[in-house]
């Protein structure tokens, strides 16, 4: 990484010496924008951000000392084709995390710290660090994502849902045993508040689309959680929603 020059150097091509014959030891570092953009198929739309590949020619190349001790770094090509960049911060890879970061990162993670400490704290261990907080949540996200192994995104909640011991319910669509997608739906978020005008999470559902049946199913499962059937709230407070106000209506006939 040449961190003050404003640009990153990456491995080209690089052997070792086996024994066998023409195979020696050496190392070719090159621009990281070295080299044409391959398309990862064949018929792959470029995309509408470019690329970052501008064939650079620079180039550098290294061997062992002939007493062993140490390296001979030689310039094959000293210049580049295109603007230095003024700061590494933000970039793809000069902000990827190292593996003594990304341990950190996961301890980190799993005491709860907020992605703007993670940051902080990297930088404070490494004044030279030019990671982003776009690249923190990305790499929570990444971490997040392996505890699931081959698991999908709902499989995962569900699993978590059972091991933490929440009460939870879910239906099929059309009488399949398929779940509908559990991201990206409406969501009915259910509060309460206590005497001394504190607010909690009571529940919340997700719901395939906002109709009073879908409504009413959530209700019901909420009522069911009550101790005694005279249990329901006295009160209840809504957006307005008129689908919703009939289901309310329809499985708390006693709240205001």
């Amino acid at each position: 990484m040449t961190y003050d020059l404003g640009f990153v150097v990456v491995i080209v091509r690089s052997d070792i010496a086996t024994g066998v014959r023409g195979r020696k030891t050496f190392v070719i570092l090159g621009c990281e924008r070295g080299g044409k953009y391959r398309k990862y198929k064949a018929d792959a739309v470029a995309s509408v951000y470019g690329t970052r590949k501008c064939e650079c020619l620079f180039r550098l190349k290294g061997k062992p000392c002939s007493d062993g001790a140490g390296w001979v770094l030689k310039v094959m090509c000293g210049h580049h084709n295109h603007e230095l960049a003024e700061t590494l911060v933000g970039h793809p890879y000069a902000g990827r995390l190292n593996t003594s970061e990304k341990s950190l990162l996961v301890d980190m993670t799993k005491s709860k710290v907020t992605h703007a400490n993670i940051l902080l704290t990297l930088k404070q261990n490494n004044d030279r660090n030019v990671t982003t907080i776009k690249q923190i949540y990305n790499a929570t996200h990444a971490y997040k994502r392996s505890l699931g192994g081959s698991r999908t995104e709902l499989k995962q909640l569900m699993m978590l849902l059972d091991r933490d011991k929440y009460i939870h319910w879910s239906r099929c669509a059309d009488d399949s045993e398929v779940v509908t997608d559990l991201y990206r739906l409406p969501l009915l978020e259910i509060v309460g508040m206590t005497s001394i005008g504190l607010t909690f999470s009571a529940a919340f559902a997700f719901l395939s689309i906002e109709r009073q049946s879908n409504f009413t199913w959530a209700l019901e499962k909420l009522k069911g959680l009550f101790l005694t059937s005279e249990g329901g709230p006295k009160v209840i407070v809504t957006n307005r929603d008129l689908a919703l106000m009939n289901a309310i209506a329809n499985v708390f006939p006693e709240s205001y």
